[in-house]
């Protein structure tokens, strides 16, 4: 079962942009160690959108070998386009990832009735469980509640990423999926709300850099242990704010660099993080007790 804290893992680069398995290999075992219970390889926070096919490919292939079976392992497999996705996460599949993370169609705006007919056509396609991923605010295109619904009744779609921050979605995708599909935050700043109200975890940019904190901060929501949560997230709270004070994946990779994991590798459109922002993400891991 995949849920708690599941790691939305940076893809780390060298100064020049090519993928660094050698730290990807060290990431894997760091979060393991750290009790991360689940990693998402090539998310939109590893960089998804510009990696090419073959990067791609090979980051999923390097994180589930590197994984070997200890922790599930979801690979990103969302796009723009349906043929694309359905390549991806046949790709994904094949590899050996335990699941896909497909985040809504980008740019091209689909009705709901267009998001319906992709997701189910993906899921026909490719016999893996499948995690839908609702990121409107990237992605100009809001999956409602009510279409959700009406994918949740296929087999092999498992769950959604809801990354709105509207918590009252939980109630309402709880009423109308059933105790059975799997609701993850995809918001770091309500994720402890969302757990408490019954959501299964987070998919978490924040655990790239406090993942301890993350998985307990996690249990402790899940078992409905409210007081033991918000203490936690107090830790926490300054690294979910200030974790996006550029846009993501910017500052967290920055934030991993600091703790000597990557290098200062990032692919255009996306710089490094502005020098007048360090003290400000330094501040935040302080407070987590991570720097």
């Amino acid at each position: 079962m995949i849920q708690a804290s599941i790691v939305a893992l940076v893809t780390p680069m060298a100064a020049d942009g090519t993928v660094d398995f050698d730290s990807l290999d060290r990431l894997v075992e760091f979060h393991i160690e750290q009790g991360t219970d689940a990693i998402v390889a090539v998310g939109t926070t590893g960089e998804s959108a510009t990696l090419d096919p073959d990067e791609h490919c090979a980051t999923i292939r390097r994180v589930v070998g590197r994984v070997a079976g200890r922790v599930p392992v979801i690979a990103g497999t969302g796009a723009n386009s349906t043929r694309e996705a359905i390549d991806l996460t046949r790709s994904a599949k094949a590899i050996g990832a335990d699941a896909c993370l497909l985040v809504t169609p980008y740019y091209n705006k689909p009705t709901q009735e267009g998001l319906y007919l992709h997701y189910r056509a993906i899921a026909e396609a490719v016999d893996i469980p499948q995690i839908l991923y609702n990121v409107p605010g990237r992605t100009a295109c809001d999956l409602l509640p009510a279409t959700v619904a009406r994918l949740a009744p296929i087999p092999n779609i498992i769950g959604i990423k809801e990354a709105t921050g509207k918590l009252e979605r939980v109630k309402q995708l709880i009423e109308s999926c059933g105790p059975d599909f799997r609701l993850y935050s995809g918001d770091d700043a309500t994720a402890r709300e969302f757990c408490l109200l019954g959501g299964h975890g987070v998919i978490s940019v924040t655990a790239n850099v406090a993942p301890k904190l993350m998985h307990d901060m996690c249990v402790a929501a899940m078992a409905g242990d409210a007081d033991t949560a918000a203490a936690l997230d107090a830790k926490l709270a300054a690294l979910h704010r200030d974790l996006f004070i550029e846009s993501n994946p910017i500052p967290v990779k920055w934030a991993v660099h600091e703790l000597g994991w990557i290098e200062t590798g990032i692919r255009l459109p996306l710089t490094w993080l502005s020098e007048g922002c360090h003290d400000t993400v330094r501040a935040a891991m302080r407070q987590a007790g991570v720097a």
